[in-house]
């Protein structure tokens, strides 16, 4: 395979302890997630994985804008240059999915995503930039930050017709959750969820169902959220489980386990026919197909985010799969 070993790590659960064994299993890059109504700080956990680390890149997949200022960024983004060096540093930028859904609220608006980039951009270039109707500069002296300019890479979570603009114009590259062609980038990060079935393992076992059933609740959440239930099958069936939920605080309840486990709420509708026709609970030659299909329609990386009981068990399977 020639696409670039990855590990989304959702925080919450997945440690940086994780991230070490993920990088002695050969992992190349370590995503951690910034959603802090279900994950722990993305910034805190960047900065203990890298001292628990030596050559695996690290970055925060992806960055909510709306959560800190840019100033506030550009400190962290040069905090962890100074721990490991520009040349394994990656950021990752988005508009915001869980980050800000679980907070019940709305993605930010692309324009909001591309001007928050641009005076990130400034920041770390050591220019002075405007935001809120002032003008800012890092003032970090020697020995507060790494020294300006901080070169490093920046890669956008788009989707659709606006994201795609922004990531072509700003970023180095895209992060993806759908397989669609991203003709023009040269870097394209494909988000993985599931688990890797063992020799003969049904896809509804209880051990898959908790590895790789909180990613058939992800898509759930999705449906819910953007009115798109009649992409699940049984979607409007399985929505209908958070009925009794007073609208107001639905989002939280939605999000109860997002990412790493399955709610009471979705556990009787994650079986192993709905694993199995998501792709999300795989033998190890379908999940090689599945990646040379995703390299076929340009993907360059695969990031696979592990979650369930025994994390490094998911990561050393999904590795050996690959290298298969």
């Amino acid at each position: 395979m020639s696409l670039t070993m990855s590990c989304a790590f959702t925080t919450s659960l997945q440690t940086p302890e994780h991230v070490r064994i993920a990088e002695e299993l050969g992992y190349e890059r370590a995503w951690l997630y910034d959603s802090p109504a279900v994950c722990a700080d993305v910034w805190t956990q960047l900065s203990r994985s890298a001292e628990r680390t030596e050559n695996i890149s690290l970055g925060p997949g992806v960055l909510v804008p709306s959560l800190r200022h840019p100033m506030v960024t550009a400190t962290a983004i040069a905090e962890l240059v100074e721990h490991v060096g520009q040349e394994r540093v990656v950021v990752g930028v988005g508009s915001g999915f869980t980050g800000r859904l679980a907070l019940g609220q709305r993605p930010c608006t692309w324009a909001y995503v591309a001007d928050y980039i641009r005076a990130l951009k400034a920041l770390l270039r050591g220019e002075r930039t405007e935001w809120d109707g002032s003008v800012i500069e890092m003032l970090h002296h020697t020995g507060f930050a790494a020294p300006r300019p901080i070169d490093v890479p920046f890669v956008v979570a788009a989707f659709g017709p606006k994201g795609m603009s922004v990531a072509s114009e700003l970023g180095d590259g895209a992060i993806t959750l759908a397989a669609m062609p991203y003709d023009g980038f040269d870097w394209v990060t494909h988000i993985v969820f599931g688990t890797v079935l063992e020799p003969g393992e049904n896809p509804g076992s209880d051990r898959a169902v908790d590895a790789a059933g909180h990613a058939a609740s992800v898509m759930l959440h999705f449906a819910i959220e953007f009115d798109k239930l009649d992409m699940i099958p049984g979607g409007r069936e399985w929505a209908s489980a958070y009925d009794d939920v007073p609208p107001e605080t639905r989002h939280l309840t939605v999000h109860d386990g997002h990412l790493w486990a399955v709610s009471e709420r979705d556990r009787p509708f994650v079986t192993g026919d709905v694993l199995a026709s998501q792709g999300l609970a795989q033998d190890e030659s379908a999940w090689r197909d599945k990646i040379a299909e995703w390299e076929e329609g340009g993907a360059t990386e695969i990031a696979y985010q592990p979650a369930g009981p025994d994390v490094p068990r998911e990561l050393e399977a999904f590795a050996k799969a690959v290298r298969n």
